[in-house]
């Protein structure tokens, strides 16, 4: 087995353990709240601060050994999953149904700090795509693990359910405690050839820093990279309502078994997606599939919750996640040509940052404005009335209107961005290897 694929390994136990308490978290403080404002928070918490810490993981990645980065992730997550712990424990009967009071929120806080801290794997990963994969077969490397990702998506989404269902988030949280423990011991002896984490522009006289300025210069040099940055963001933005809505919205049809369970089968359209890239790659140009399958998943979210039907919101839902990993592989991919080694890790985690930092606004605003503007709209407004033979009336009427919405406005901007300058312009420095200036 190759140190390639024990990476993909390692990060697929990494990836079930902290997907599950987040999946888990959002089930269990909707079912103990009945909030949708609680869940839209803690989408809101996770995307700020996943975007807060990218840039920093990004300089972590790039001045440190990419494996000792991955091995400090999973201490400091299990040291967070262990503190959160002692916070449920130590909480008042009655004080985590409380969605004003403070043991909730901290308990939150901790525990998704230590989701968060397993982030730094995903701006390690495509670096060493990049130093362990020859170039011409990078994209089926970044096929595969967006099939990694699939495959803890569907074990998470299965295993959350159960868990909340049969011990709540103790249960969730002992099983994040021992897997954590199993990451860090199975990486540790894997042996990964990488060269000297030092990069051109830091020498040994310059101290190891963030340096934005530096990485903004090398994404500005590469044409239309930032326009890809900032349409990637865009759509981030609008998906944030599926961070914020989506549980609410499945958990009003069916029970969290049952939803678990469904997450557990559309995920298996993140794995067929990954193979299949891993089979054919992305075509000569990444991008150009990039913008097509934007359309067509956008193109979907106009449509998959017009009724309130589970089989209807199953099949969108598994479209949606098999076009997601060619999104990703298409961005990694290019990113991984046009960008030099020795500055990966911070454009990802600049990347990350800044496509991370639309979701947080969405995610924020979206819960309160469902909750007291589409909900009641809906339900006995205005929208009831006009609509409502036909789009039904309810709460989840509400959530469902939000998602069309933000299809069509995901189908106008893609459509823009394709015939877009931006694009022409990135398309080319791709096709013609173009390299960005010096680092």
């Amino acid at each position: 087995m190759s140190p390639f694929h024990h990476l993909l390994a390692n990060n697929l136990v990494a990836n079930i353990t902290n997907y599950t308490v987040w999946f888990a978290l959002t089930f269990w403080v909707y079912l103990e709240t009945r909030s949708v404002f609680a869940t839209g928070m803690i989408a809101g918490v996770y995307l700020v601060l996943t975007a807060g810490f990218a840039i920093w993981f990004g300089s972590l990645v790039d001045h440190h050994r990419k494996k000792r980065v991955m091995l400090g992730s999973s201490l400091v997550s299990f040291a967070l999953y262990a503190a959160s712990l002692a916070i449920l424990m130590a909480a008042p009967e009655g004080a985590m149904a409380d969605v004003s009071g403070v043991f909730l929120w901290l308990f939150i806080g901790v525990a998704m700090l230590a989701v968060i801290a397993g982030n730094i794997r995903s701006i390690a990963l495509p670096t060493l795509v990049t130093i362990l994969v020859p170039e011409e077969r990078r994209d089926r490397a970044n096929g595969l693990v967006g099939m990694v990702t699939g495959i803890g998506f569907l074990t998470t989404s299965v295993i959350s359910g159960f868990l909340v269902a049969w011990g709540g988030m103790t249960a969730t949280l002992a099983f994040a405690l021992a897997f954590t423990a199993v990451a860090f011991a199975h990486l540790a002896p894997v042996r990964v050839d990488e060269p000297r984490a030092e990069s051109h522009g830091d020498g040994p006289h310059l101290p190891r820093r963030i340096d934005i300025a530096g990485t903004i210069a090398v994404v500005a040099a590469v044409p239309g990279l930032f326009a890809l940055i900032l349409f990637a963001a865009f759509n981030n933005f609008l998906g944030g309502i599926f961070m914020a809505l989506m549980d609410a919205y499945g958990l009003s049809l069916v029970a969290v078994q049952t939803w678990g369970l469904l997450w557990g089968f559309i995920s298996i359209a993140f794995i067929l997606s990954g193979i299949i890239i891993a089979r054919t790659g992305l075509g000569k140009n990444p991008l150009r599939t990039l913008m097509i399958v934007n359309l067509i998943a956008w193109g979907v979210c106009c449509v998959f919750t017009i009724q309130s039907s589970i089989v209807l919101l199953t099949a969108g839902c598994f479209i949606w996640m098999l076009l997601g990993p060619y999104a990703e592989a298409a961005e990694h991919t290019t990113l991984q040509k046009v960008v030099p080694l020795e500055r990966q890790g911070r454009v990802f985690g600049f990347a990350q940052a800044v496509e991370q930092a639309a979701s947080p606004l969405t995610a924020f605003l979206i819960g309160p404005i469902a909750q007291f503007v589409f909900i009641p709209f809906m339900t006995d407004g205005a929208g009831a009335e006009a609509i409502g033979d036909w789009f039904g009336r309810g709460p989840e009427r509400g959530i469902a209107l939000v998602f069309t919405l933000a299809g069509v406005v995901g189908v106008i901007a893609t459509t823009l961005a394709f015939n877009s300058k931006y694009y022409r312009q990135l398309s080319r420095a791709y096709a013609g290897g173009a390299e960005p200036v010096p680092a």
